[in-house]
């Protein structure tokens, strides 16, 4: 299926919205305690069953809407639903608690890896959108490593040490804030390695 644009509000509905709908059924359900199938689950393992069929219709939705989706979307889903299946299995919110370290960590071993290898797997995924020079790629991808690391150890930190209400929030708005922030920042600072089109550059 060819790739398609859609409306860039419609796309960012469908990439955020599960979250901040999870966010939402917690809040209302945070406080309860549920019956099903003759086991007792918390509102937070509740909203986490929740949560999987509204990411996967989102996902389903941007997909048809597209006809493309990204190995990171495609990552984040194998993962919510793995760590969301052993959350109900078990009975046990701290899998899903876990699911962000795990996934922040392998994005920093993964860019580490090709860092290794004097390559950056962000030029292959993202080269076509961003043009840029290979140096500002390989710089781009040695601070978003240390990024993802930095916040594999806050979420590890804050599941282990602070209230489950706080880790919600933390996990829906701050952790996404500060990494669009800091990629903002990386974006402006390495301005002086961009590509611009021949057109423009002509012009």
């Amino acid at each position: 299926m060819a790739k398609r644009d859609i409306n860039p509000w419609l796309k960012q509905a469908l990439e955020l919205g599960p979250t901040l709908a999870f966010f939402l059924v917690y809040l209302r359900l945070k406080d309860g305690s549920f019956v099903i199938a003759g086991t007792e689950y918390s509102g937070f393992i509740l909203a986490t069953l929740i949560f999987i069929p509204i990411l996967l219709a989102a996902m389903g939705a941007l997909w048809a809407l597209t006809g493309a989706l990204s190995r990171m979307q495609v990552f984040t889903a194998f993962m919510v639903i793995f760590f969301g299946g052993l959350t109900a299995w078990f009975n046990d919110e701290r899998f899903f608690m876990m699911k962000t370290t795990i996934v922040y960590g392998l994005f920093a071993a993964i860019l580490v890896t090709g860092l290794v290898l004097k390559k950056s797997w962000l030029e292959w995924v993202m080269g076509e959108a961003l043009p840029m020079r290979h140096e500002g790629w390989m710089l781009l991808t040695r601070r978003l490593a240390a990024m993802f690391a930095l916040l594999a150890v806050a979420n590890e930190i804050v599941w282990r040490t602070q209230s489950e209400e706080l880790w919600v929030k933390i996990e829906t708005f701050a952790f996404p804030a500060a990494l669009f922030l800091f990629l903002w920042l990386q974006i402006a600072s390495l301005q002086r390695y961009m590509i611009e089109p021949e057109g423009k550059a002509e012009g």
